[in-house]
């Protein structure tokens, strides 16, 4: 009977270890499966986030190319402005230029 009792507690032992081993690998399996849902979620997350970032990029470049108009515009007539400006100094100034040139080609100094 000892040998019946010795040889039941072995067979309990290892039925006890394969039900362990069972539920170890139930719950490895759960967290591996709770693994690859979690970087699913996360590569989805960075996908939208990117192509929010990406869609206010566009955005900003777009309202930057407009200020690009503008601002072309803007240099244009500051440009033309300050054309006029010379222009009208230097037919200010012309005649007196061209008289101090002429003095100073003409005079000789020995």
């Amino acid at each position: 009977m000892e040998a019946n009792r010795g040889q039941n507690g072995i067979q309990l032992l290892l039925a006890a270890e394969q039900e362990a081993q069972h539920i170890v690998n139930t719950a490895r399996n759960a967290k591996m499966a709770r693994l690859r849902q979690a970087k699913e979620e996360a590569d989805k997350e960075i996908a939208e986030f990117r192509a929010h970032m990406e869609a206010e990029f566009q955005r900003k470049l777009t309202e930057s190319s407009g200020d690009s108009g503008a601002n072309v515009k803007r240099l244009e007539h500051e440009t033309e402005a300050k054309i006029g400006h010379l222009k009208t100094e230097s037919s200010r100034i012309s005649h007196d230029v061209v008289q101090m040139l002429l003095k100073h080609v003409t005079t000789v100094k020995n």
